[in-house]
């Protein structure tokens, strides 16, 4: 409604202002201007009068930072580097033909949305309910108009959620600028027969003239026992992949590529010191797969590739990787994809534990040669 206002009046100040003999413009033309915290937003204030004169142009700021000014004859340029929050307000603009004095007015509303969402728990166990919860961390605004959490299947709201409430708090900040963290929790319904592979987590920011979006995708965790597509580990889930086969299971016998879309399939394999991924597809001659996606560093992974098939070795220290595994076809792009929790993760040995360790193995290694040395002594005098 005062959105729809301030255009009428827009409009209605441009015509006024036309027939007095001059025309004031603002670029952009909304009267609200969204600008990322950091970026950066130049607003460009123009007037012609219409008897040719010299015309006028300066910016003003009510109670805010107005910003750096860059003004020739008939025109002002105003610039926002690196914008906080408190760079947000009112800027208006003022011109004057003559004896006449013309005004626009741009609200520059600053805004905070990195990629920085976490849920909890990090995985869903299939064929039971649960509650889960979505944060979406390091945001602003944070009211519930302008941010929005919600849980996807797809493309599509995941149906039978009950929500459990919204939390919102302050986050922790060492600058001026005041962030949010906002939480939205759920209670799941049973994800049904046979569970999604994935479900996702989405935070929707809308401002006047912006949409903004992020995605977390969610594994779904299958039981070893389950009969149902995909067959997993309790440890796996999948994403955008027909099926993927726990240990020692057989693999699927391969379908004519004319009844069904060719996709590659992840496999699990005992590997001495960690664990063996193999991406495979049966889909006739001319084809490869290709490792695309690991966490962290790919090059940080042993990889070797043999036309459809593509080997990928996980070698761990203390814990195996969390985290998304992915190959591709080549032609065509299919992709398969594995999501991997540790398995087990031993605590790192302390400082102090390994140089006692060391001492003591040096004792004992004194301890075994002076023993040598009596030995030898008494074997000589006899």
């Amino acid at each position: 409604m005062e959105q729809g206002l301030a255009l009428l009046l827009s409009l209605f100040m441009g015509l006024f202002q036309q027939g007095l003999g001059g025309h004031l413009e603002v670029e952009p033309h909304e009267p609200v201007v969204a600008v990322a915290m950091g970026e950066s937003r130049q607003l460009t204030c123009r007037l012609a009068c219409a008897d040719h004169s010299a015309s006028s142009v300066q910016w003003r700021g009510l109670d805010t930072t107005l910003g750096a000014v860059h003004s020739v004859a008939g025109s002002s340029v105003l610039s926002v580097h690196n914008a906080s929050l408190s760079a947000a307000g009112t800027r208006i603009c003022v011109g004057s033909c003559g004896n006449h004095t013309f005004q626009k007015s741009v609200e520059l509303l600053v805004f905070a949305f990195p990629n920085q969402l976490t849920v909890s728990p990090k995985a869903l166990e299939a064929k039971q309910d649960q509650e889960l919860a979505c944060t979406a961390h390091n945001v602003t605004p944070a009211d519930p108009d302008a941010l929005s959490l919600s849980l996807l299947l797809g493309d599509q709201e995941l149906e039978g959620l009950q929500s459990l409430g919204r939390d919102e708090e302050e986050e922790p900040q060492e600058g001026e600028d005041l962030l949010f963290q906002v939480t939205e929790r759920w209670l799941l319904p049973t994800l049904g027969t046979p569970a999604p592979p994935t479900l996702y987590c989405q935070a929707t920011l809308s401002l006047p003239g912006l949409e903004l979006s992020h995605r977390l995708p969610i594994p779904v965790l299958h039981s070893l026992t389950s009969q149902d597509p995909p067959i997993t580990t309790s440890l796996d889930a999948t994403l955008e992949q027909d099926s993927i086969h726990s240990p020692g299971s057989p693999g699927p016998k391969p379908e004519n590529s004319s009844t069904r879309p060719c996709r590659p399939e992840i496999h699990r394999l005992p590997a001495p010191g960690g664990l063996e991924l193999l991406c495979e597809a049966a889909c006739g001659p001319d084809i490869a797969v290709h490792w695309t996606q690991a966490p962290g560093d790919l090059a940080a992974y042993e990889r070797s590739e043999a036309g459809a098939q593509a080997w990928l070795t996980v070698l761990w220290a203390r814990c195996s990787p969390e985290g998304w595994f992915q190959c591709r076809l080549d032609p065509g792009g299919q992709t398969a994809s594995l999501y991997l929790l540790p398995e087990f993760c031993s605590p790192p040995m302390p400082e102090t534990l390994w140089v006692g360790s060391l001492v003591l193995g040096l004792l004992l290694l004194v301890f075994l040669a002076y023993r040598l040395w009596k030995r030898c002594q008494a074997h000589q005098h006899l």
